[in-house]
């Protein structure tokens, strides 16, 4: 199966909750971390994560979240020091994590010197982050569409789906391949999905864990 991540997401705001519910859907344990009453009760209420108040600056308070054990953290908030400082703090305690910083300004590029990626949510949603996130085996694109997930796969060595052409792999219903490993032609019958190769495909998302088994392993 395809392995699941802990992840740790620091603001519970809109971007945050949403990244939240994206990484949810796709089977992976989420926890986040956020300061305001309220807004705790309210992602509680949501069962889309474990949720826990605090400030996601204090070590303490991240090491409750599991720092030692997950696998990445992203920081959300709409203060750009703060999120700096929550995935430093998180690389201090376990230097192997993925950290991912929300920043609000454009020169905000330079920042990729202190975490591993960095989203601008003015020009990019939910989506974007949780792609940041995961790294670049699976991605979606854009948010073009309503719920349904256009999104950019790499196929995993040894996976169901590897070296098989797709008349062979059964994918379920509310699934579309529609490119071939060198996005330039549209996926057709007698395409093989060549381990290490990226394929676009449209997906519903009652089915996309379904389908990253297939592709991912």
């Amino acid at each position: 199966m395809t392995r699941t991540l802990d992840i740790i997401i620091a603001g519970g705001g809109r971007v945050g909750f949403q990244t939240a519910e994206i990484l949810a859907d796709r089977g992976h344990d989420v926890t986040i971390i956020e300061r305001d009453e309220r807004m705790v009760s309210e992602i509680a209420d949501q069962w889309v994560a474990t949720v826990i108040r605090g400030d996601a600056t204090n070590p303490e308070i991240i090491e409750q979240a599991g720092i030692d054990r997950a696998d990445a953290i992203a920081a959300l908030t709409g203060e750009t020091g703060l999120n700096l400082a929550v995935c430093l703090a998180a690389s201090e305690l376990t230097p192997d994590i993925r950290t991912v910083a929300r920043i609000d300004r454009t020169a905000g590029e330079a920042y990729t010197r202190f975490v591993d990626a960095v989203v601008f949510p003015e020009r990019a949603g939910a989506r974007v982050a949780a792609n940041e996130i995961l790294g670049s085996d699976v991605q979606t694109l854009a948010d073009v569409t309503g719920s349904l997930d256009i999104m950019l796969v790499r196929v995993a060595d040894g996976a169901p789906a590897a070296g098989k052409p797709l008349t062979d792999v059964r994918f379920p219903e509310g699934t579309l391949v529609v490119s071939d490993d060198n996005g330039e032609r549209i996926a057709r019958a007698d395409t093989t999905l060549t381990p290490g190769s990226r394929y676009v495909i449209a997906v519903e998302p009652a089915v996309v864990d379904e389908v990253l088994n297939l592709m991912r392993g």
